[in-house]
């Protein structure tokens, strides 16, 4: 427990102060200013940032290197999947065209020979998640868990991106998909990223900001770390678990259940403005490109 309380509060604080530096001067991004790479529109007319999403980065990442009770290697398997999923998830923030969409979009547009942002982020956070697993692998450890291991962080990685679709949500998912976690083996791993989740929710709820690929992916990934410390049976649910939803969201909207589903719905709607009429999302639509339009609902 008291590594969870240190942890989670290194990386709220962490998280915030990152939100305040990023926020007050915006980075610029090629030839754009900070305030027109960052800022996005809702469809309440009112301006959002992405900046939440790296704040988020640097306050997990940070909280997760100072945290006490995890080994260097640890360290540097959160380190790993944090930024890198962070950084691949950024890129599609400020890069994508929103012209594919899904795994079968960003496949099907490689098959074609045309390598989309989004294919980026799906090969690297594939690849950052493997090497990640084999950082953090335990003794005990065979080639097979690594693989597995690599695949539930990259699988967490994209199934958090999903949720990103309204003001909260992400984070709401990762913190009850994180709890479980926190009070076991991998309370030290998971402690920083819900703590700078959960310090940058007000932002989130407010309709101020937003995670984005940026943050979205990070949280999922550094979750899906978190989880690969769990016994072989355990990952090889969470794994099935991961794939199952991942593919479901393929043809399903996930939006359209939460509306459909009283208990979920109230989840969702708490501490949030209250919805205007909006269609949900269609199959395949990515969050950012649903959550900049419709940011608000």
């Amino acid at each position: 427990m008291k590594r969870l309380i240190i942890g989670g509060a290194l990386g709220a604080v962490a998280a915030r102060a990152a939100y305040t530096a990023l926020t007050r001067r915006p980075p610029a991004v090629g030839d754009r200013d900070g305030a027109e790479a960052w800022g996005r529109t809702n469809h309440r007319g009112e301006p959002v940032t992405l900046l939440e999403g790296p704040a988020f980065v640097a306050g997990a990442v940070a909280g997760g290197l100072l945290t006490p009770g995890l080994t260097g290697r640890t360290r540097a398997a959160a380190l790993l999947a944090g930024m890198g999923s962070g950084i691949l998830g950024g890129y599609d923030d400020l890069a994508g065209s929103g012209s594919s969409r899904g795994f079968k979009g960003h496949l099907g547009a490689l098959a074609r020979g045309e390598l989309t942002s989004g294919g980026v982020k799906i090969v690297g956070i594939g690849a950052t998640g493997l090497a990640a697993a084999a950082l953090a692998r335990k003794p005990e450890h065979t080639a097979f868990d690594v693989l597995v291991n690599g695949a539930i962080v990259a699988g967490a990685a994209n199934l958090m991106n999903l949720f990103d679709l309204r003001p909260g949500r992400a984070i709401k998912v990762g913190v009850l998909a994180g709890a479980p976690l926190a009070v076991g083996s991998s309370a030290a791993v998971v402690a920083a990223p819900l703590g700078a989740a959960l310090a940058l929710l007000p932002e989130d709820l407010g309709e101020r900001a937003m995670l984005g690929d940026a943050g979205a992916n990070a949280l999922g990934a550094l979750l899906g770390l978190g989880a690969t410390r769990l016994g072989r049976g355990g990952r090889l649910a969470v794994l099935a678990g991961l794939v199952a939803m991942n593919g479901a969201s393929e043809f399903v909207s996930f939006t359209k259940v939460i509306q459909r589903t009283p208990v979920l719905h109230r989840l969702d709607m708490l501490g949030r403005r209250p919805a205007q009429q909006a269609a949900a999302p269609t199959q395949g639509e990515e969050p950012d490109a649903v959550q900049v339009a419709d940011a608000a609902q």
